[in-house]
């Protein structure tokens, strides 16, 4: 477990935090559940959580330390997460959706710091051609990513293991980790994840 501090809320790449620690975006459809995975992650309630859909409309960007004596002394931190407005909501405000492209693609293209992009699917629904999509511009700008299934509590062992399989076989991908903000289930394996990408102390 790391300490988290809140940087800032960007909708402008201009505003985008000075490139420093490695960056780990969190990407999915709204209501998906990204803002309560990123929670459970740290284990405190950084992110909003909302039931309303769409309502993450700017990039909030979170520094971890390894301990809070390092955030206290404004030490460099070991990793930094951003979460993304969600994608797919079809109610949302055109004129808003229609100014996410201005900011999310160029921190999906030109973020020299970005290390790793969390694509959350929602185990509980077919895959999604939205999600594809994502994947697909990811691969093209040759950005690593990960896909996580989010909800994963709420499917028994077998029906999980099927909504896993479709997932990787529509999204072609080698790997779908189940994940729970609300058990912690793959939270071990997720962190395992980041440790890899973060910057030594």
């Amino acid at each position: 477990m790391k300490t988290p501090r809140f940087l800032l809320s960007a909708l402008d790449a201009a505003q985008f935090p000075e490139p420093s620690a490695p960056e780990v975006a969190f990407l999915g459809r709204s209501n998906v559940g990204k803002s309560s995975l990123l929670n459970a992650l740290v284990g405190s309630q950084q992110a909003k959580v909302s039931s309303t859909p769409g309502r993450t409309r700017a990039i909030n960007f979170f520094a971890l330390f390894p301990d809070a004596k390092a955030k206290e002394h404004n030490a460099p931190p070991s990793l930094i997460l951003a979460d993304l407005p969600g994608y797919g909501y079809a109610k949302l405000s055109k004129s808003i959706s229609a100014e996410w492209p201005k900011f999310i693609d160029p921190y999906l293209t030109d973020r020299p710091t970005l290390a790793l992009c969390i694509c959350l699917v929602d185990t509980n629904i077919p895959p999604q051609e939205s999600d594809a999509q994502l994947l697909a511009f990811l691969r093209a700008h040759q950005r690593n990513f990960l896909v996580v299934g989010t909800k994963s509590d709420k499917l028994s062992s077998n029906k999980l293991v099927q909504s896993t399989a479709a997932l990787r076989r529509e999204l072609e991908v080698d790997t779908v980790l189940p994940c729970s903000a609300k058990t912690k289930a793959g939270m071990k394996e997720l962190w395992a994840r980041l440790k890899e990408l973060e910057q030594p102390a």
